[in-house]
């Protein structure tokens, strides 16, 4: 081990010995009895939300810009321009609505609507693919810390692991919110210490110099339009299904308190991709030849700052993954314990929810570890296949159960599985592939226009003898939705060769297919489910 890994080393057991400490004042408030332990007894303010919501996201886009950053230079931006614009929408068009409703978790308001069963698939499919998300970002952060100390990816992912499960299980969301704000504290430090970096070398004139030497890596379309088009897309279609998000945000006080806090995590999270940038193009011009981001950089760093700024830089690394995976795991536990345990056992108490929760997380912890040991050097196909499990099966039966009353038991529980099943097999058919999919298609746009077809299909087919049209004047929105989704189709049926081979043709054809989704359910007046029908949904 190196000294560079000693300070390290020693830096991560100082912070964890601290984490484990507040996690004793967070089990103390959590104890307070209600939803404390789930929600934060909904008492947080705007900037415990803020330092939440900017744990999570910005702290996974700093080490995603900054890997790409070394790779591809300033188009990387766009990336962070995506996560701030889904942070927006949700302060604006999600956060009151959900709050109102008391929502906990994505898939509890899934099972209010349609039953004990869907609430059971849903939840655990959203569960098992949370410890997906968390290893994708452990393993980023251990491929750095193995450059340094030698220890196995393997060892620093279930390290990380057993640390969250620790704090975790004490206090819930309340340790969330603590840790949060404390990884907020380490990220600062760690910027200071980077920008210094810079400025020791390469410096202005060094960055000048490797403007010449490599002009692409400031061009703001060098990683390709339909990657950028891809990261806009996922984000815009994660707004309603950021269920991690959601459970912070929504333990806040009231909907405007939530509101003003992602707000400013939006503000706030600027600095993360901006620095993050700045440091993976000054590790690229110091550092030219790496094939990762998260391996030069430690090299860069060990050339021009002493060991100790090395490791409290790397501190920072680390909290950024600790921000990720926490809430991931917690919610994932949240979906597992509270969801899928309330739908089993109805009469179980929150107590016993809560133990639930406490033995879903320990599950989860182990999922998490053994995940690594699978893939230990393939983050991006974790990160693949959760986003593909999860959205191919929860986007329509969210989107119904807001917005689509007549929607029936039987077509979320169908559109559950068929949009798992149907994205599932063709990141299969595409041999698990990270970047190379079954006819150049990404998995999660197959499951997910499965996932509509299927709902829209059955909820008409059970209300077929109630249709009627709505008038113009009635639902201008959603005929122009209609008037969207044909024009998209168009397109891709007039340029398909081209589009197919700048891999768009599924997000295409998921748009047209999520614009019909949206007129139908403005424009086609359908019988709406009865009040027997609804008890009889909510009961199964």
């Amino acid at each position: 081990m190196t000294v560079y890994g000693a300070w390290i080393i020693g830096f991560a057991l100082f912070y964890t010995a601290a984490l484990i400490f507040v996690g004793q004042f967070a089990k103390r408030r959590a104890a307070q009895g209600g939803e404390g332990y789930f929600v934060g007894g909904r008492n947080f303010n705007r900037w415990m939300v803020c330092f939440c919501i900017t744990g999570l996201f910005s702290g996974s886009t700093f080490i995603a810009v900054l890997e790409l950053a070394y790779l591809q230079g300033v188009s990387a931006i766009w990336y962070g321009v995506a996560e701030t614009i889904q942070i927006l929408i949700i302060a604006f068009v999600i956060i009151g609505p959900f709050r109102k409703k008391l929502v906990v978790t994505v898939t509890g308001l899934i099972g209010d609507r349609y039953g004990r069963s869907a609430k059971a698939l849903a939840g655990a499919i959203t569960a098992f693919t949370f410890p997906m998300w968390s290893v994708a970002t452990a393993i980023a952060f251990a491929s750095a810390l193995h450059v340094f100390t030698g220890i196995s990816l393997t060892m620093s992912v279930a390290f990380t692991a057993i640390l969250l499960f620790i704090y975790l299980q004490a206090g819930g969301m309340w340790s969330i919110a603590f840790t949060q704000t404390m990884n907020f504290g380490v990220f600062m430090l760690m910027f200071a210490i980077g920008i210094y970096a810079f400025f020791v070398n390469p410096g202005i004139e060094g960055l000048q110099q490797f403007a010449a030497q490599r002009p692409q890596m400031f061009d703001f379309d060098s990683v390709g339009l339909q990657v950028i088009v891809a990261w806009f897309g996922t984000f815009l279609v994660n707004v309603i299904l950021a269920q991690a998000a959601f459970q912070m945000a929504l333990s806040c006080k009231t909907p405007e308190e939530g509101q003003k806090g992602l707000k400013l995590a939006a503000w706030f999270g600027i600095p993360f991709t901006v620095c993050a940038i700045l440091f993976g193009i000054a590790a690229a011009a110091v550092v030219p030849d790496g094939k990762l981001g998260l391996i030069a950089l430690p090299q860069y760093l060990m050339q021009v700052l002493p060991a100790p700024l090395v490791g409290l830089f790397f501190l920072g690394v680390w909290a950024c993954a600790l921000s990720w995976g926490a809430p991931c795991q917690f919610s994932g536990a949240t979906s597992l314990g509270r969801d899928v345990g309330s739908a089993v056992f109805p009469k179980a108490s929150n107590d016993r929810l809560v133990t639930y929760t406490k033995w879903s997380l320990l599950l989860l912890t182990v999922l998490m570890i053994v995940f690594g040991l699978m893939r230990t050097e393939q983050s991006a196909w974790w990160n693949i296949f959760a986003w593909t499990a999860r959205n191919s099966a929860t986007f329509a039966p969210v989107v119904a159960a807001l917005f689509w009353p007549q929607v029936t038991r039987a077509a979320v529980l169908a559109s559950l599985g068929t949009g798992f099943a149907s994205g599932v097999t063709w990141y299969y058919l595409g041999g698990w592939h990270v970047s190379q999919f079954y006819l150049n298609i990404h998995p999660v746009w197959i499951g997910m226009s499965v996932n509509v077809i299927t709902i829209i299909v059955m909820t008409l087919l059970f209300s077929a003898q109630s249709w009627k049209l709505r008038r113009v004047s009635e639902k201008p929105a959603h005929y122009a939705a209609l008037a969207v989704g044909a024009v998209l189709a168009g397109v891709v049926a007039v340029n398909f060769d081209v589009l197919h081979t700048k891999g768009l043709v599924g997000l295409l054809v998921f748009s047209a297919l999520v614009a019909l989704f949206i007129s139908v359910i403005g424009i086609l007046d359908t019988v709406k489910a009865s009040g027997a029908r609804a008890a009889q949904n909510k009961a199964s």
